[in-house]
């Protein structure tokens, strides 16, 4: 009797530490096969179509794919449109930002897929979003990287949802840490999709403070390069249109490299978020590490992806194959 209930709570502690780990754990490698066997060939290909029409195609899918998986897990949510009964996370604040480009790379990609007969209907906006981030990097330079799919699309998107979940550009280590951790993301992963500002933009109005007012004794944020401060203040003078938009690597903008970790080194991360990792000793050992080894970077990122790619994945009836990615079924 001792023995049985012994293991009955045995039995019990497996199944509290596995339960929550059970919807990805039906990802994996080739999960269309037998259904939509060239599905990554057809995504690959739209995607380096629209790419060739706009390089925001790049940065626009990479930070979707982010902006998705933080609120309510990888399932695409964030590209369903409003309804007058429903304000949909796209249309948060924190979203509003997100490029147009990024939500039609994944539009034309499933439209692609649809045209197969075959593969109609049979593959999730989840998966098919993830496939073309995977592609944007390598077509920026970046690592090319098996990715894991099996994700079904969500059933929710509402704005109040996006309340808190994404990372702000003023957070230092302590809050990118917790907000990472909370979705099983370690310190070394965090730095590591840190580096997706290696390509891209942000705005004038998300980095202003650092160049003006940031404190009453610096107005200048002194972490700052201070050649790199003045150039900041050449692109977004006092009162410009908020909505300007920067380079976030002011060296190698079109490109996906470990040069964003370069960038720290010299006083040149645009966002406090980013020079953070330069500046806090518990984060500064990675950020030279991956400055100097451009393998070892790539495989920590490549890792972090995959590891993203798992959060909050949708199984069963959590979750469906949209037909349209920006409405529910």
């Amino acid at each position: 009797m001792a023995s049985f209930k012994l293991f009955a709570v045995w039995s019990l502690s497996v199944c509290l530490c596995l339960c929550p780990f059970s919807a990805s754990a039906q990802l994996k490698q080739n999960y269309y096969a037998n259904v939509c066997p060239n599905v990554e060939t057809i995504v690959r290909n739209a995607v380096r179509l629209k790419f060739q029409q706009t390089f925001v195609t790049i940065p626009g899918t990479l930070r979707l794919f982010f902006h998705d998986c933080f609120v309510q897990g990888c399932d695409a949510s964030v590209i369903v449109a409003s309804t007058p009964n429903n304000k949909a996370e796209k249309d948060h604040p924190d979203n509003l930002s997100l490029a147009g480009d990024g939500f039609d790379t994944v539009i034309k990609a499933k439209a692609a897929v649809d045209a197969v007969p075959s593969c109609r209907n049979k593959v999730s906006c989840a998966d098919i979003l993830t496939m073309a981030t995977r592609d944007v990097i390598a077509l920026s330079g970046g690592p090319s990287y098996a990715v894991e799919l099996g994700r079904l699309d969500g059933l929710v998107s509402t704005a109040a949802n996006v309340n808190g979940r994404l990372p702000q550009p003023t957070f230092d280590l302590n809050q990118l840490n917790a907000l990472f951790a909370s979705h099983g993301l370690s310190q070394t992963d965090m730095i590591a999709l840190s580096s997706a500002h290696t390509v891209g933009f942000s705005h004038c109005g998300k980095f202003s403070n650092r160049i003006y007012n940031f404190s009453r004794q610096n107005p200048v944020d002194p972490t700052l390069n201070r050649n790199y401060a003045t150039q900041l203040q050449g692109m977004c003078p006092r009162n410009v249109d908020p909505r300007i938009a920067i380079n976030m690597d002011p060296i190698t903008p079109r490109t996906f490299d470990n040069v964003y970790f370069k960038n720290l080194q010299n006083g040149m991360g645009l966002f406090t978020s980013d020079q953070v990792l330069f500046t806090d000793p518990r984060s500064r050992p990675t950020v030279n590490a991956w400055a100097s080894s451009t393998p070892a970077f790539q495989s920590a990122f490549v890792t972090a992806m995959t590891k993203l790619g798992r959060v909050g994945v949708k199984t069963g009836r959590n979750g469906n194959i949209r037909r349209d990615c920006s409405v529910f079924n």
